[in-house]
């Protein structure tokens, strides 16, 4: 904006113009149902009259008519709330939010007439008191006034400031939203908690070269003193103040209308809106989509899709407007990859599924963050495969699962509805365990109750839940109710229970998913077979040498089955510890968790896995991929449990031998997932000999699969991801043919200025090559700073992340916030501790700049833990955990010595350095023995 600041006319509200705020004594004195706890003291030193972090209920929002002014020069924005209150107890108190702003003017607005209210702070609750001198009377509703002043945060929360450059070079600034978790607070004066659900009507003021969008449809524009305009918002439905959403940019839009009407919208900076084409026909399909699923129809009369410039997380749910990073949402059709295609349709699908979970049914409190995010994630997978079939969205769901056991083996991982009460807490468990196991739990029961059965039991929850608040047992009622009365006839499978014998034919829901979701972790099954017996038992699932915490853990698993003597899904459903279960026949091996679609993983006792690795090696295709995948996954994860019987490093390897005839894309990237760490673990130990060697026994097996790949951009979506991924693992590795390929296509691409078309499939190979030279990393520097396509930016960026010049990896964190976004620096820091020749680097670069990093993404969120994470889950020497604790033991409180992504660090190393001085001998003597074997098959 101009440097004319326009401030709001309070008596636009109340008829009368009233002064600045008053301070007095309340003579109604406050509740204090808790007068024995401690009194809390505000910022004037003052008794504040409220000690919880949670809000009371003593009042309740019903409407804010909200105006904001944002000045994009002075970057600030002032503005007034006009709230209606529901009162449920007398009281001469309002409790509510604010973040860092200045209260202006603070009014109570009652049929009596106009009062002013007294102000108290406490801002370690982000609290405001408003204290009346006249009773709010229970069962009335009254108004208050609220006028505040306030920065725009620089961080990337709240009401923020965001920034891009033009062609040419121009810098254009806008002002954007994020609310979720506990940002809105620090936007407006609020209830900012997801139950005190409310409707809207915003306001906002803004000069006319720029452009304002918010959750709902403009309504009309009205002109004001000094050239500015005001847009006007239609009220929007009942909703969270965390989904409260308005944007002020010099964006264009790109629009369509939907089956029913809905009309889609896309937002992007000018010289980017011709990369806004997929997301908007995407975002088309699917809204379509849900409405048919759900069969509810989406409720306001637009869907917003917004690429932000500068966004922490992948997209924003924001209800009619959301949100999204611009590689999150934008996609050239030249320069773009398969898997830039199916993240973008896949966020697309998640905040769009949130318009119905999460939106219009919302979790009570966070501590169900899950009903949202899991629920989300999940649908994910649903809804891509039917609009988007070619992008094979199924061969990726097990990745989520395995991920999400990644953190939950973890002595630290929390319930999927865990506990939560502060800021930092709730930011936490917007985790793997909330999205990615919650999908999983989910994906489970679906299966396990049926596709049909599922569908009817949510449609039922929403239907019942619409505009309300909800709590996991309201999902599991509704299931139960659904699934008494859903047929099992004609399904390819038996189902067994140890109670009846025979088909179920009722389930009580919440009894199994209480078992999923009130206790962290998930159990490993052990199948031990005799004739026709199956001995089953079940414990936690555990990375530690501390075998009393998988103590008093039982979960309802449902267990399905095949066998070698029939492919019809059997399924049993074990309640107990151990039980038994008869085979009609004996057979030569048995695979449990078909498909991988129950969250649990599996040890053969006996000669079990023996069995498994016979038939993969001689028949690997009578098992799906997903299962190959899952044993995969299993047998090396089975190595790391401490105390895990039978399952040794031989035998992980013996049965990764079999990958070498993999051609499927979830099988073979899972043996890289299993295998590439262990030599990464080496790295650490400048243990050059063995590393090198591991490395070449993963080269040896793939390279059949290598060689077989071309060049170009043919094949399926699947077939293509797995091109770029065997390419790129050639390349790193130096193999001859990878290198020589790659460096003839960067020589010619380079010779072009850039201009030459590379098959998208196999940039990230060629630019992974091209950063080893610095002339090569200087001429991706000068693509990356003048590029457009923000794909083709995300694989430069990476690549020059792993170039071996360390001189050239310090100017690359140096130049954040200049030529790189500082959203993309967690990225380039943790590919940089994945670089052999940057790995210190990115850890004194964390130590360094800890305070700004964390003060700039903000404690508990997912990018903090990714980058504590990240860069230190490699290690493997005790030197290098104590140089970790001593580090982050010397944190406080307030800048993050209780998140638990630093417990997780701290596991991970121990079990890093367990593993390596548990197996370090028996890969060496495995690997000798592979060497020998092929020296002998050679003569």
């Amino acid at each position: 904006c101009n440097s004319f600041c326009f401030t709001f006319n309070l008596s636009y509200f109340c008829g009368a113009r009233h002064s600045k705020l008053t301070c007095f004594s309340s003579q109604v004195s406050p509740p204090n149902p808790e007068q024995h706890k401690e009194v809390l003291i505000s910022s004037s030193g003052q008794p504040f009259p409220w000690n919880h972090m949670r809000l009371p209920k003593t009042v309740s929002p019903l409407h804010y008519d909200l105006g904001i002014h944002p000045n994009l020069t002075t970057l600030d924005f002032t503005g007034v709330v006009r709230i209606q209150l529901q009162v449920h107890e007398d009281t001469g108190v309002i409790v509510l939010h604010a973040k860092q702003m200045q209260i202006t003017e603070a009014l109570l607005l009652a049929p009596e007439g106009v009062r002013p209210l007294r102000v108290l702070e406490y801002p370690p609750f982000h609290q405001l008191a408003l204290l009346s001198d006249t009773l709010l009377t229970r069962g009335r509703t009254y108004e208050v006034l609220l006028g505040f002043a306030a920065t725009l945060s620089d961080s990337f929360h709240g009401f923020y400031r965001s920034s891009y450059h033009t062609s040419s070079g121009a810098v254009r600034v806008l002002a954007s939203t994020q609310f979720e978790a506990t940002f809105a607070r620090a936007a407006f004066p609020c209830f900012d908690e997801p139950a005190f659900k409310a409707k809207f009507t915003i306001r906002i003021i803004r000069e006319p070269r720029h452009i304002a969008v918010s959750n709902m449809p403009t309504v009309k524009t009205v002109a004001l003193p000094g050239g500015l305009l005001e847009d006007h918002f239609d009220t929007t439905v009942k909703m969270s103040t965390y989904l409260v959403a308005y944007i002020v940019s010099d964006f264009l839009s790109v629009s369509r209308t939907t089956q029913r009407g809905v009309k889609i919208s896309v937002y992007a900076v000018p010289e980017k809106i011709d990369q806004t084409a997929f997301a908007l026909d995407t975002a088309v399909r699917l809204l379509d989509f849900y409405e048919d699923y759900f069969d509810i129809p989406y409720p306001l009369p637009k869907q917003d899709l917004a690429a932000i410039p500068d966004f922490q997380s992948g997209a924003m749910e924001n209800w009619g407007l959301t949100t999204y990073r611009e590689t999150a949402l934008l996609y050239d059709p030249d320069k773009s990859s398969p898997s830039d295609k199916l993240a973008i349709t896949k966020v697309i699908a998640h905040e769009l599924a949130h318009q119905w979970f999460g939106n219009l049914v919302t979790m009570e409190w966070w501590n169900d963050l899950w009903l949202n995010e899991g629920f989300a994630k999940f649908m994910e997978f649903i809804s891509v495969n039917v609009t988007n079939p070619e992008l094979h969205v199924d061969d990726f769901f097990l990745g989520k699962c395995f991920e999400a056991m990644e953190v939950d083996s973890l002595p630290s991982s929390h319930p999927v509805s865990t506990h939560v009460e502060n800021p930092m807490q709730i930011q936490e468990i917007f985790d793997d365990v909330s999205y990615d196991k919650g999908a999983c739990i989910l994906n489970m029961l679906r299966d396990f109750v049926t596709p049909e059965a599922f569908e009817i039991g949510i449609i039922r929850y929403l239907r019942r839940f619409s505009y309300q608040n909800t709590v996991s047992r309201h999902l599991w009622e509704s299931l139960t109710d659904v699934s008494a009365h859903v047929h099992t006839r004609g399904r390819a499978c038996i189902f067994w229970t140890k109670e009846t014998g025979n088909i179920r034919n009722s389930l009580d829901v919440q009894a199994i998913m209480d078992t999923w979701t009130l206790q962290e972790g998930f159990p490993l099954v052990t199948v031990e077979v005799r004739g026709r017996e199956v001995r089953l038992s079940q414990e936690r699932y555990l990375k530690t040498d501390e075998p009393s915490l998988t103590d008093g853990f039982l979960w309802q698993i449902p267990l399905t089955y095949v066998t070698s003597a029939s492919s019809t899904i059997r399924r049993f459903l074990l309640k107990t510890k151990t039980d038994v279960l008869y085979l009609p026949q004996e057979v030569d091996w048995v695979k449990f968790n078909v498909d991988m679609s129950g969250y649990y993983m599996v040890h053969y006792e006996g000669d079990g896995w023996n069995a498994i690795i016979n038939l993969l090696q001689h028949n690997h295709t009578v098992l799906t991929s997903n299962d190959r995948a899952s044993l995969v996954h299993d047998v090396f994860q089975l190595v790391r449990s401490v105390g895990r019987s039978g399952t040794t490093l031989d035998t992980a390897l013996e049965l990764s031998l079999y990958l070498s005839r993999e051609t499927e894309t979830m099988a073979v990237t899972q043996g890289f997932q299993e295998l590439v760490p262990l030599y990464k673990l080496m790295e650490k130990r400048d243990m050059a000999a063995l590393e090198n060697r591991m490395k070449s026994y993963i080269v040896d097996l793939f390279r059949g699969l290598i060689d077989r790949q071309e060049w170009t951009d043919s094949g399926s979506v699947s077939e293509r991801v797995l091109r770029s991924y065997l390419l790129l693992f050639g390349s790193v590795r130096n193999y001859p043919p990878c290198v020589e390929k790659a460096t003839q296509l960067f020589n010619a691409w380079r010779a072009s200025g850039g201009h030459m078309s590379l098959p998208v499939d196999v940039t990230m190979a060629v630019f992974t090559v091209g950063a080893r030279t610095p002339e090569g990393w200087d001429f991706l520097f000068e693509r990356y700073r003048t590029s457009l396509q923000m794909s083709v930016k995300s694989r430069m960026k990476v690549a020059m992340a792993f170039s071996p010049l360390q001189g050239k990896l310090t100017r690359w964190v140096r130049l954040r916030g200049e030529v790189m976004k500082l959203q993309d620096l967690p990225d380039v820091l943790v590919t940089i501790s994945r670089n052999p020749h940057g790995y210190k680097l990115a850890w004194d670069f964390l130590r360094a700049n800890w305070h700004t990093l964390i003060k700039k993404f903000d404690l508990g969120t997912s990018l903090v833990a990714y980058m504590v994470n990240g860069v230190t889950n490699q290690y493997s020497t005790t030197e290098m955990l104590d140089e970790v604790k001593l580090f982050f033991g010397s944190l406080t409180e307030e800048t993050g010595s209780e998140m638990r992504c630093i417990q997780q660090t701290y596991e991970t190393i121990g079990d890093n350095i367990r593993w390596m001085d548990a197996h370090l001998p028996h890969l060496q003597a495995w690997l000798d023995k592979r060497s020998s074997h092929t020296v002998h098959e050679d003569l």
